[in-house]
């Protein structure tokens, strides 16, 4: 293929994947249509994600105001938001609750566009950012733990960061090499402390959102310029107008998603369901407390990485990210029914191990 065919076959790919020419008030907002079908509540979750990652920036402004990010001034400053700020706890409370919200809105949206096949030709860009914004959210929950500064968060980072260099033991020659330099570069220095605290505040208040925001800007102007996909084999039946009918539905949904954080952060301290709340301070002298475990979005791996070889498991989730990331192209015949089927497999599973996977863990496990 010549230099001049190269170019044009590159140009006509990015020219079906971003169509320049729809970007305009006619064909996103006056002639956009939205499915109607059974899985038509799919096409909500999205929109639901992108309302909880707004509440988290708003109330992470707010926080920040009065949050010191220093090993000797960090559990004091948030202990002071929660029990001495005006309307701190609620602040404090609706900003975890909105977090483990939208990290549960991006698996499930996930796994919806996965059930109706929204990554085919030509939207490939728009699954692929839809991953990367999968893995940021991740990274926003694990970066955010730490932040508290109390014995639990310090700890379950030192076992985060140490799976990292255990990684090396796998790995062939100077590859080795590279997990151990991984966790020291995020760590900073020789264990857990200050500089980790300042590098994990830089990402999940700097560094993530950034990332976040690029990411999100391609992934909502692919939405945008291609639509809502039709979601089922057979052509739905009726469509409706996205605006004003389908955006006021989905303010609708944004309208409880508040209420529901609300009176969650009003009501439901969100670590009262936790066996170790943020009363004791990082004590550097102090044991690792028995039954540490990290935060429920992590568990679907966490217990299998109990009960199954270390290596399995990172292997399994090498495995699991180069699919993910390939599903356009691996994916690209399958029907319907057989990646609904799928979806729903995965949504078993990751629920079963988040509601039971303590006890599964027991049962093997003794």
């Amino acid at each position: 293929m010549s230099v001049k065919e190269t170019i044009k076959s590159v140009e006509a790919y990015v020219g079906e994947r971003f169509p320049v020419e729809k970007m305009n008030y006619a064909s996103m907002v006056q002639k956009k249509e939205v499915p109607v079908h059974g899985l038509s509540w799919g096409y909500y979750i999205g929109g639901l994600a992108l309302f909880l990652f707004i509440v988290q920036i708003l109330t992470g402004l707010m926080l920040l105001f009065y949050y010191q990010p220093t090993v000797s001034d960090a559990h004091a400053s948030v202990e002071y938001i929660t029990e001495h700020v005006p309307g701190g706890a609620l602040v404090r409370n609706i900003h975890s609750w909105a977090s483990s919200m939208m990290i549960a809105s991006v698996m499930i949206h996930l796994l919806t566009t996965f059930a109706m096949k929204a990554f085919a030709r030509p939207r490939e860009i728009t699954w692929i950012t839809g991953v990367a914004l999968l893995g940021v959210t991740f990274m926003f929950g694990f970066t955010g733990y730490l932040l508290p500064w109390h014995q639990i968060a310090v700890n379950a980072t030192k076992i985060g960061l140490q799976t990292i260099e255990e990684l090396g033991q796998y790995l062939p020659g100077e590859l080795a090499t590279w997990p151990r330099a991984i966790k020291e570069t995020i760590q900073g220095e020789a264990s857990v402390g200050q500089a980790t605290l300042s590098r994990f505040f830089a990402l999940h208040v700097i560094i993530l959102p950034l990332a976040i925001a690029a990411t999100l800007g391609i992934h909502l102007i692919s939405v945008q310029l291609h639509g809502m996909c039709q979601g089922v084999d057979e052509p739905p039946k009726r469509k409706e107008k996205f605006f004003p009918t389908f955006f006021l539905k989905d303010l609708k949904v944004w309208g409880v998603a508040f209420l529901v954080l609300f009176i969650l952060g009003l009501c439901v301290p969100f670590e009262s369901f936790f066996a170790y709340p943020l009363f004791s301070p990082f004590d550097p002298k102090g044991s690792t407390p028995e039954g540490i475990k990290p935060e429920w979005y992590f568990f679907w791996v966490y217990y299998p990485l109990e009960l199954l070889p270390f290596w399995v498991i990172m292997l399994g989730q090498a495995a699991l990210g180069a699919v993910l990331v390939a599903t356009p192209w691996i994916f690209q015949n399958t029907n319907r029914p057989a990646m609904r089927l799928l979806a729903v497999a995965a949504g078993i599973y990751l629920l079963v191990m988040t509601l039971f996977g303590e006890n599964i863990y027991h049962l093997f496990k003794g």
